[in-house]
């Protein structure tokens, strides 16, 4: 498989080298040609230098051929930018990393479907283990065909989860609003910008992306 990361921030770093080592191929996006020079002997993969948010520089990292491209510059908003950029010149897939959780909303009402934020991640991940539990259960029960996809309310969205007339295999799983947990039921009622969590098979995502895309 084939990864493009745009930016060789710390975490850009660590997560192409792990990469690198399972057999995959890396090619790294940087301005700085400092930086470039330095990663080359520790990082054997390819590079690109220039700027991650120009369309002509991100053709170049050729999008059809290339299975993720992952934006994580150390700048939310260079991330937004090159992570629109990418998915305009046809990447299928790309991964937003922010470090300002309310640019969260902003990201999944812009289609940024996965956008993480590294910090919430780790915390979230050192508390479960103070509290002797197992972060990685959920990675595996959601396996297979099984896909969660996420969308924040419009005002045609308010109203009964029922009525979201959700494609087959597709459950509302649980929502957040104001940044609270809230299990759904079928007559939980959504409000304009709840964020909706949804499970479902791999073959609605594309149906789902349409929809709730703006």
């Amino acid at each position: 498989m084939r990864a493009v990361f745009v930016g060789s921030s710390p975490f850009s770093v660590m997560t192409a080298q792990a990469l690198i080592k399972r057999g995959h191929e890396v090619v790294m996006v940087e301005r700085s040609k400092e930086r470039i020079d330095a990663l080359v002997e520790d990082l054997p993969c390819g590079y690109l230098h220039g700027d991650g948010t120009r369309p002509a520089l991100l053709k170049e990292a050729d999008p059809a051929k290339t299975d993720i491209l992952y934006c994580m510059t150390n700048n939310d908003q260079t991330n937004i930018i090159a992570s629109l950029v990418g998915q305009s010149l046809g990447f299928s897939r790309v991964i937003t990393s922010i470090e300002t959780p309310e640019y969260e909303h902003i990201c999944i009402e812009l289609g940024l479907s996965d956008t993480i934020i590294p910090a919430r991640t780790i915390s979230s991940y050192l508390a479960d283990m103070f509290e002797g539990q197992d972060p990685l259960v959920l990675s595996t029960m959601i396996r297979d065909e099984a896909r969660v996809f996420s969308f924040v309310t419009q005002d045609e969205d308010v109203g009964p989860i029922s009525e979201l007339n959700l494609p087959s295999e597709s459950k509302v799983v649980c929502i957040y609003r104001d940044n609270k947990f809230i299990l759904s039921e079928e007559k939980t009622d959504l409000e304009v910008d709840d964020e909706v969590v949804v499970i479902t098979h791999r073959r609605n995502l594309e149906i789902l992306s349409e929809r709730w895309a703006l």
